[in-house]
Parts: C-alpha cells; structure tokens; sequence
C-alpha cells in the first residue's frame, strides 16, 4: 500500500509542478513558450482559466491527501526505527599499567 502511495505522491508532484508552469501568469508566461499566442487557444477562445484552476485544485488535494496518509503510515508505531531500542554498556577498558619508578639518584 504504501509503495502504491508513493509512486501516487511523485506522480502527482511531477503533473502538479508542469500544471503549475503551463498557467498563464501576468508577465512571462511558460505556457506560451510552445507557441507564439498559444496558450489562449489550447483550451478554446475562452482560454483554459477554469479547467487550468480546477485540475491544480485536484492535483493540489490529491498531492496533500497522499502527504498526510505517507506520514501517517510512516509514523505510526508499527513502523521501524534505525536506532536501536536499547543502548549497549560501554566496554569496560583496562587500566594501564603504572609506570615503573626512576631509579633513584646515587649521590
């Protein structure tokens, strides 16, 4: 299920940033990069502002639906963790041997 809502999510984030660029914005537009004078007529005379709207709109909520279940599944309980559940103890490390005395001075 979840690899299903994944490959959902990048397909969805994929469709909704080319939508995102082939709408008209008030001075460069990407839309009409494929064509001069284009972009008004793809969609018929009227222009495509409210089919163009109303697919972001459902990409948009389709994008934010698959969001909130991948953290839900993925941050459920159930799900496993990379760190582990206990810590081990230190390993105990050995003194080091005392260092021999100098001779002493004879004199």
């Amino acid at each position: 299920m979840s690899n299903f809502l994944i490959v959902l999510h990048v397909v969805v984030s994929i469709a909704l940033i080319i939508i995102v660029l082939l709408q008209m914005g008030k001075g460069a537009e990407a839309g009409a990069s494929f064509g001069a004078g284009a972009s008004q007529t793809i969609f018929g005379a009227s222009g495509g502002g409210n089919f163009m709207s109303k697919v972001t709109a459902g990409a948009a909520i389709i994008f934010m639906l698959t969001s909130l279940s991948l953290a839900y599944f993925y941050g459920s309980p159930s799900s496993q963790s990379v760190m582990p559940s206990t810590v081990a103890a230190p390993a105990q490390s050995t003194p080091a041997p005392a260092a021999a005395p100098e001779p002493a001075e004879e004199k």
